[in-house]
């Protein structure tokens, strides 16, 4: 096991991977921008590192920097958390070449994953269903027209080069295709680099069910269940949980073998997840693998009992995925809620600034992954995702109600946040019957649909 951990991310993330560190006898280091100097992550680490001024580009995602961090500290192993480097084949790939172990997978893994167009065409060889589409990346808007004509609309544009909602655009029809590919191109230009883009066939009103997958270099790959990740807003998650109100035993058998055939495809190792869309008739099409520790896995963690950063250190530690973990059962039912520092009624401005008033939920069936306290000044320099509050109970009624109790009881003032949001739909009889789509969002931001059509 290893002695020394480095941990490249800042935030709540950070502040999960120290604990699971200390929880096993690892001592931690902390890195930090010159805004993040006070931050829970650096007093609670056992070792901090500066890496730069504010700006992402110049701190967190700066590689040197990091690397002459871990040297300094004589970390044996670096930890990217979720976001920044966490899928940067280039960072893993520089951590093996300085000695460093990568906490996540291998620089050949997040190569497969990274490589969409390539990657669904393993997946598909494997026999997992995919979303029909073209085949390779798509040169120009006639070139897009000739295969919405083929596949049938709507349609929808994506990225090659990333995810996370940036350069994706759904076209009903073949005029809107064209109209959008250019802007689309320069948007995953300016967001990744690549203004690679490929198509395909758009599937209406779906869900999003993702598989959390563990996989050792020995070979073995095991999943530990489903998460909803339906409600969103612009392809950002904002609730999820598990299980699945929608999948029935058979259909969850069934996709969970589509993830673990998936995984092994690419030939997976450590955590991750693999994305599935499911329509309205019950047929599941693979989507992508997110080759990193996702933002939502408290929620697996809750009904399953399984710690899973201390799983990846283990499997990066050399060990082998515990097998007993293949035939796991949920043992209760958990909500995740999202909270982000911005204000839903003024279109989800951002809103940082000091945190004067800090009151947290707590009680039973409360779970709350944050690095805010009082008297904490927000930066404005990065993303807004100040906590992610989980509620459990044996049923998902149970959960709902946890929530609710733990969201009315949270209190950061001034700034404004999603957590008004939450509650109105803790309150939605549509919500409470798992009746909802990706669509769901609109029946409480009614802009949204002005501005997607925008």
């Amino acid at each position: 096991m290893f002695k020394k951990i480095l941990i490249a991310n800042r935030g709540e993330i950070a502040l999960r991977i120290i604990r699971a560190c200390r929880d096993l006898g690892i001592s931690t280091v902390a890195v930090y921008s010159e805004a993040d100097a006070s931050s829970l992550p650096v007093l609670t680490a056992d070792e901090r590192v500066l890496i730069g001024p504010p700006p992402s580009s110049k701190s967190y995602l700066n590689i040197e920097n990091l690397l002459a961090a871990a040297e300094k500290t004589k970390a044996e192993a670096v930890h990217p958390g979720y976001g920044y480097l966490a899928e940067n084949e280039k960072f893993a790939q520089a951590c093996r070449e300085r000695g460093l172990v990568f906490i996540g997978p291998t620089p050949e893994n997040l190569k497969a994953a990274g490589d969409k167009i390539a990657g669904k065409e393993r997946i598909r060889r494997a026999g997992v269903p995919v979303i029909p589409g073209g085949e390779g990346l798509v040169k120009d808007p006639d070139e897009a027209r000739k295969i919405g004509g083929e596949i049938g609309f709507p349609v929808v544009i994506k990225a090659a080069g990333g995810g996370g909602g940036r350069g994706i655009r759904i076209c009903p029809t073949e005029e809107v295709l064209i109209e959008e590919f250019p802007v689309a191109a320069r948007e995953a230009k300016a967001a990744f680099g690549d203004g690679g883009l490929y198509i395909e066939k758009y599937i209406v009103r779906p869900r999003h069910i993702e598989f959390q997958i563990l996989g050792d270099s020995f070979g073995n790959i095991c999943h530990l269940g489903e998460r909803e990740c339906t409600i969103q807003r612009r392809f950002q998650k904002l609730i999820e949980e598990s299980p699945s109100p929608r999948l029935t035993p058979e259909l969850r058998k069934k996709m969970g073998q589509a993830a673990v055939a998936a995984a092994a495809a690419v030939g997976y190792v450590n955590a991750g997840t693999v994305e599935f869309l499911l329509d309205e008739e019950g047929r599941f099409y693979f989507m992508e693998i997110n080759a990193r520790l996702q933002v939502e896995h408290p929620v697996t963690e809750a009904v399953t009992g399984v710690d899973l950063v201390k799983e990846q250190i283990r499997i990066a530690a050399g060990e082998k995925v515990d097998r007993s973990l293949e035939n796991l059962s949920p043992r209760r039912w958990a909500v995740e809620c999202r909270i982000n520092a911005e204000d839903p009624d003024r279109g989800f401005l951002p809103s940082p600034g000091k945190v004067e008033v800090y009151r947290p939920p707590g009680g039973y069936g409360v779970r709350l992954d944050t690095h805010l306290f009082q008297g904490y000044e927000l930066p404005i320099f990065y993303d807004s995702l100040i906590a992610k509050l989980i509620a459990y109970d044996a049923d998902r009624k149970g959960a709902i109600r946890v929530m609710k109790r733990a969201l009315m009881e949270f209190t950061i003032e001034p700034l404004k946040t999603t957590i008004p949001l939450y509650l109105r739909i803790m309150d939605d009889e549509a919500f409470q019957r798992g009746e909802f789509t990706t669509e769901y969002i609109r029946r409480f931001i009614p802009e949204e649909e002005e501005e997607d059509e925008e």
